[in-house]
């Protein structure tokens, strides 16, 4: 049977697993986000069972709303008449309990970002991020408290640990700039997720780590993304399929795979990368319709990210806004 780090069962089982996930790749219109969480497991990461230790509080499958939080692929989070209520309430509560600001869009995208100047200067050249959004946004504040409380104790007792919540946010202009560079979405992808890894992956852990990010597009290969983020360290190829490709350096595997959001770090960083998309598409939205208000609202979508800029076209032209900052090429 091949299991995780199976050589070794004398050392601490303990660990870590960082669970990856993207939002708003395919769109024109708004910025694709791809967010990481990181987990400190009682025991081995791959036999860490967290809807089981987190059932209490957490759903898998249904919004139960207003009795758990539902964690799961956003996509199903984010559906129906609730589905952004539901989606508030879950990231809200998972970032607070990482310790993330979420006063605002500004704040929670500093934090996410680790960088504030720059985080600044991006709301100071996008016009519809000069005005900041307080959160939450239709979520009960109250209710997004109770959760993060009840989240929390359920975390301590079952002995784990969010220790942190990271995102790399990329507006169209500089998703334009990273295609111009790279040539290619796919590519442009792949490095963007790797920068990000290497924000937020510890080289240097002994504890054994596991990795899960989703495929990217028909990727099978990606050790060349990893090979400068891993230095001198050796990387021993697993597995390279259509369903699964699988890497070891030193104690840590990196697993990139189909439905990465059947498990819940990654599903927590799908709720997460949808939830700051969505806030950026509100106040997209809302810059807008401040001009027109008779425009119908977008999420960017290729057919429809068409009829919108269509519809906004001489109102571009007479504010001064650029396509580079408005529309990604690919």
């Amino acid at each position: 049977m091949n299991r995780l780090f199976d050589i070794d069962k004398d050392i601490d089982s303990s660990g870590f697993f960082l669970g990856m996930d993207e939002a708003g790749y395919g769109p024109n219109l708004g910025p694709l986000v791809i967010a990481a969480t990181t987990w400190k497991t009682p025991k081995s990461p791959e036999e860490c069972d967290f809807a089981d230790l987190l059932k209490d509080v957490v759903d898998i499958k249904s919004t139960c709303r207003h009795a758990k939080l539902h964690i799961a692929d956003s996509k199903e989070v984010n559906k129906g008449k609730y589905g952004f209520q539901s989606l508030e309430t879950s990231a809200l509560s998972l970032l607070r309990v990482a310790g993330v600001s979420t006063a605002s869009l500004k704040s929670l995208w500093e934090d996410l970002c680790g960088q504030p100047e720059l985080v600044k200067n991006t709301f100071k050249t996008i016009p519809w991020f000069e005005m900041d959004s307080e959160l939450p946004i239709v979520a009960n504040n109250d209710l997004v408290g109770v959760f993060a409380d009840r989240l929390s104790r359920s975390m301590e007792k079952s002995q784990l640990v969010c220790e942190n919540i990271q995102a790399q946010i990329v507006p169209a202009v500089q998703f334009n700039e990273c295609l111009d560079l790279h040539g290619s979405k796919g590519i442009a992808l792949s490095k963007l997720t790797f920068d990000l890894l290497n924000r937020t992956w510890d080289s240097g852990e002994s504890k054994q780590t596991l990795v899960i990010g989703d495929k990217h597009g028909g990727r099978n290969r990606y050790d060349e993304f990893l090979s400068p983020i891993v230095g001198d360290a050796n990387i021993h190829c697993l597995e390279e399929s259509r369903a699964v490709s699988r890497y070891r350096v030193n104690r840590t595997e990196f697993r990139f795979q189909t439905k990465g959001e059947q498990h819940l770090p990654v599903a927590a960083a799908s709720i997460v990368a949808k939830y700051v998309r969505e806030l950026a598409m509100h106040q997209f939205n809302q810059f807008w319709r401040s001009h027109s208000p008779e425009l119908k609202p977008t999420k960017g979508y290729p057919v429809d990210a068409q009829r919108f800029r269509k519809e906004i076209q001489s109102l571009q032209k007479q504010l001064k806004i650029s396509d580079e900052v408005l529309w990604r090429k690919r």
